[in-house]
């Protein structure tokens, strides 16, 4: 589906990928809906999980602890909890009348897949030239990350981008001899053959389309579904859409493959709010 662009007058070209400039937040009027002086709130308060909410009545601002909440004209919101968050977080509204409004939640822990292996980390020194490719890649990835749409994505039910054997657990981790711990599995990997068609799990704007892969993600694709939710698919083998395109829930945008660092062909798939990293399973459920 073609072609609506976030910010038509400010792209940033970067590399061989175009993402749209972060635009500043909308203005809100304070949300008004009768009779809610709380907040309201349902999904997954454990690490890694998240929250979709509705903000008090009169709300003209919200947040997360430090994270401003974006709120659609009826005070509904979105919030996550990074997969290493604390025990409890707060949901703060500032209300018109001048009152502030706070609601404590608890945030469960999670019985991680830890391994621990008796050998020591080796860590090579990157070079000159790698730093050269990867600087760049990551600046691309870190601007498209905070571009935030009007889309509502972030208010649907998501779906599986594909199916097949997961072969690959978000929060997984070694810790190697000398108690010196790895990197965590950001995303979820799923392994249902290469060509294999990938579908957006939700609505969402492309916010980075790699044509050229990247070092480490191969063609990658990163999806803006608002609100500071974004999902990015890595490792494809094409790409079905550009940046700057509008995609709906199940519409293909890529094929599963192998590009960049990986080992065979599958899709690790990942998902961020504001920079926290999210488990995909909690968003998606059980694979049907």
């Amino acid at each position: 589906m073609r072609c609506w662009r976030v910010a038509a007058a400010g792209l940033l070209m970067l590399g061989s990928c175009v993402a749209p400039a972060a635009a500043p937040p909308p203005a809100y009027s304070p949300v008004r809906q009768p009779g809610q002086a709380v907040f309201t709130y349902s999904g997954e308060l454990t690490q890694g999980g998240w929250i979709r909410g509705r903000a008090p009545s009169g709300t003209l601002s919200a947040r997360l602890d430090s994270q401003t909440l974006v709120l659609d004209r009826d005070g509904n919101f979105f919030a996550a909890f990074d997969r290493d968050a604390g025990p409890s977080a707060m949901l703060v509204a500032q209300l018109a009348e001048g009152r502030t409004i706070e609601t404590s939640l608890t945030v469960a822990p999670r019985a991680w897949n830890i391994e621990h292996v008796n050998v020591s980390r080796t860590q090579g020194k990157a070079d000159e030239e790698f730093l050269a490719i990867r600087k760049p890649e990551l600046a691309q990835i870190a601007a498209a990350r905070a571009v935030e749409s009007p889309v509502a994505g972030w208010k649907q039910q998501f779906i599986w981008p594909v199916k097949g054997r997961i072969s690959g657990r978000f929060g997984s981790q070694r810790i190697y001899k000398g108690g010196e711990a790895g990197a965590y599995h950001s995303g979820i990997d799923i392994a249902p053959g290469a060509g294999a068609p990938i579908v957006a799990p939700a609505d969402g704007v492309v916010v980075l389309a790699a044509e050229q892969p990247f070092s480490l993600e191969g063609h990658l694709l990163i999806l803006d579904h608002g609100a500071g939710l974004n999902s990015a698919f890595l490792h494809c083998a094409t790409l079905a859409v550009k940046a700057g395109d509008v995609v709906r829930q199940g519409q293909v945008i890529a094929t599963v493959g192998m590009t960049g660092r990986a080992t065979g062909p599958h899709l690790h798939w990942s998902l961020m709010w504001r920079g926290a990293r999210l488990d995909p399973l909690l968003f998606a459920g059980p694979m049907g």
